[in-house]
C-alpha cells in the first residue's frame, strides 16, 4: 500500500518542521510538500498532487479558507483537514463550509494526528460534537437546508449528540462505539480507526465507565437505548 502523500501548510516555520519531522517517522505518511501560505499551498498541489492537505487559517497573503476553498474546486478529490489553535466557530464553519473534511487543534497528540490524517484519506470526517451541534443550530437557525426534525422542534443529528455529550463521550469514543456495535474485535477496530490495539482496549474501558456498563453487549444496548448509534 502506497503511503499517504500530506502536503504541510503552516506560516509559522517551527510548526511546519515540527510536523514534518513527527509525521515523517509514520511510515504510512510521506511529506511531500511544505508551503507557508495558501498561494504556496495550491502551487505545491498542482507539483505534488497530494492525497490530504493539513492547513492552517491564519495565514498571510491568502488564508486557510480560501486555499481550500480553491483546491477542493480544482482537486475535488484532495482531503483536506484544517490545523489550528482557533476554536471560534465562525472559523470552523468557514473551513468546512469551503469544503474541509476534518477541523483539529494544534494541541493534538501527534500519534492522534497521524491517525486523523488516515480516518480523513480512508474518507472519514473529523469534527468536534461541539463544532457539529453549533452547525446544526446555525442551520436551522438560518432555515435553510436543516436537518428533518423531531416534535420537540429538535433534529436528530442534534439530538444525538447532545445525549452522546451527556455521557462526556469524545468523537473517537463514539467511532469506537459504533464498531462494538458493528460487532469488530479490538483488532478489527484497531485496523479500521488506525488505532493500535492498547489504544482500543484504552477507549473501550473509557466508554465503559462513562455508560456505567461492564461489557460490549451492555454498551451496545445502552447506546441504542440512548439513540447514540
Amino acid at each position: 500500500m502506497k503511503p499517504i502523500k500530506l502536503l504541510l501548510v503552516d506560516d509559522q516555520d517551527l510548526i511546519r518542521e515540527s510536523l514534518h519531522i513527527v509525521l515523517d517517522m509514520d511510515p504510512d505518511i510521506e511529506v511531500v510538500g511544505m508551503a507557508e501560505n495558501g498561494r504556496v499551498a495550491i502551487e505545491l498541489c498542482e507539483q505534488h498532487s497530494p492525497n490530504v492537505v493539513l492547513m492552517d487559517i491564519h495565514m498571510p497573503e491568502m488564508d486557510g479558507v480560501e486555499a481550500t476553498r480553491q483546491i477542493k474546486t480544482r482537486w475535488p478529490n484532495i482531503r483536506l483537514i484544517i490545523l489550528t489553535t482557533f476554536q471560534e466557530i465562525n472559523y470552523v464553519v468557514e473551513a468546512l463550509g469551503a469544503g474541509a473534511e476534518g477541523y483539529l487543534l494544534k494541541a493534538i497528540h501527534p500519534k492522534d494526528l497521524a491517525s486523523g490524517i488516515k480516518w480523513v484519506h480512508q474518507g472519514g470526517t473529523l469534527i468536534p460534537q461541539d463544532i457539529a451541534k453549533m452547525m446544526v443550530n446555525q442551520l436551522q437557525s438560518n432555515g435553510s437546508g436543516a436537518p428533518a426534525a423531531n416534535e420537540s422542534g429538535t433534529s436528530r443529528l442534534e439530538a444525538e449528540q447532545a445525549r452522546s455529550a451527556a455521557y462526556g463521550l469524545s468523537e473517537r469514543e463514539l467511532q469506537v462505539l459504533g464498531c462494538i456495535a458493528d460487532g469488530l474485535n479490538n483488532r478489527e477496530i484497531s485496523e479500521k480507526l488506525f488505532l493500535s490495539e492498547g489504544t482500543v482496549k484504552n477507549y473501550i474501558s473509557s466508554i465503559y465507565s462513562k455508560l456505567d456498563v461492564r461489557d460490549r453487549i451492555q454498551a451496545t444496548k445502552k447506546a441504542q437505548d440512548e439513540g447514540m448509534l
